[in-house]
């Protein structure tokens, strides 16, 4: 195929390359009107489409945007952040360019550069989950930070809102009447653990239920971490196990899961659990569905591009917005189990006994 050029359009047109210019971007009232449709009526009939290149030194704008991030383009679990960013880039005619550096500084600090020397026009930089990180060297003064905050400020931001999320959580256990409620945590302490833990003792507080200690385990946070964790609390006397446990993660809810059944145990009937992030392929297969809080990846990563692209105010330069994690309820929770006293061998001996007119033993 041809390349139509811009001095196919002046000859078609009978005018000059720089009429034709000026005519197709509007930049100069002394075309006359009637010189200007002749030159769009020959642009498309030969198909021409004007240079993104030249056009980009005429307006200073690229109308492309430099996305960098550690493993979010190929991890499926933060994948809708990308899907966010790229809609409303789409939206306001923007191009994304992506670097998914999987953690390595060489290769981030040579993105950086080129996609500077590209003169994109914002820059965001995200990570897969919510932290805190010293800003790579070399960024845009107006770039974002999409699930992640710069440890010196000065940027804007966007995280979910971990603590509210965590609080969620456990008001829908303490809803359906839960006293008993375990915070199933993950051992790595990230940002994230530390809020969803200060939310769980806040809705305890509020709700004027004693911390247990013992009723908060640390486990690896994996289906298996899950399952050995699950292992502890169930493992404790009767009066004082769980009959609801909140998990810092769906993969940890899956664990507690396969403790249950494992024991004979039902979920819903028997015990009631809460996972975090509405992972894609898994809080909702479960058997029966999980009730979970979902982290707004999607939109985490549609603020992201609209505040760096200017079509959303953000407040201050260095303000962090809390995106609001919602939950999703399934058919995890339910009230806890009734506490019914079993009678005795020796009392239930004495009361047929007694019936049948015998002994009283």
């Amino acid at each position: 195929m041809v390349k139509v050029r811009i001095s196919d359009v002046a000859a078609a047109a009978g005018v000059s390359a720089s009429t034709v210019s000026l005519a197709l971007n509007k930049s100069d009232a002394r075309i006359p009107d009637s010189t200007r449709q002749r030159v769009r009526e020959a642009a498309e009939a030969l198909g021409y489409a004007p240079s993104s290149l030249a056009r980009g030194l005429r307006t200073q704008r690229t109308r492309t945007v430099g996305l960098i991030s550690d493993q979010i383009a190929t991890t499926p679990f933060a994948g809708r952040m990308l899907a966010g960013a790229q809609d409303a880039a789409r939206e306001q005619g923007h191009l994304v360019f992506l670097v998914d550096t999987q953690g390595d500084a060489v290769i981030e600090q040579d993105a950086i550069a080129a996609l500077s020397a590209q003169q994109v026009d914002a820059m965001i930089y995200a990570c897969m989950w919510h932290q805190v990180i010293p800003a790579p060297q070399g960024l845009p003064a107006g770039t974002v930070f999409l699930d992640c905050r710069p440890e010196e400020g000065g940027y804007r931001s966007v995280v979910p809102d971990d603590r509210a999320g965590g609080m969620a959580a456990v008001r829908e256990l303490v809803a359906a009447g839960h006293r008993r409620i375990a915070y199933l945590d993950t051992d790595d302490s990230p940002i994230a653990s530390t809020l969803r833990y200060e939310g769980y003792r806040a809705v305890l507080a509020d709700a004027g239920i004693e911390l247990d200690p013992a009723l908060h385990v640390r486990a690896e946070t994996s289906a298996m971490g899950g399952r050995a964790g699950a292992e502890a609390l169930l493992d404790l006397p009767v009066d004082r196990r769980p009959t609801g446990i909140f998990c810092f993660n769906d993969r940890m809810a899956i664990g507690v899961y396969t403790a249950a059944h494992h024991r004979g145990m039902e979920i819903l009937r028997d015990l009631s659990v809460v996972g975090y992030d509405d992972q894609q392929l898994v809080a909702a297969e479960q058997d029966p569905p999980l009730t979970t809080i979902a982290l707004p990846h999607y939109d985490m990563g549609r603020w992201a591009m609209e505040v760096a692209l200017g079509v959303r105010a953000s407040g201050e330069e260095d303000a962090t917005h809390l995106m609001e994690c919602p939950v999703v309820r399934r058919n995890s929770v339910g009230p806890p189990p009734a506490q019914v006293a079993k009678p005795s061998r020796r009392r239930a001996t004495h009361n047929r006994t007694a019936a049948e007119g015998g002994p009283d033993l």
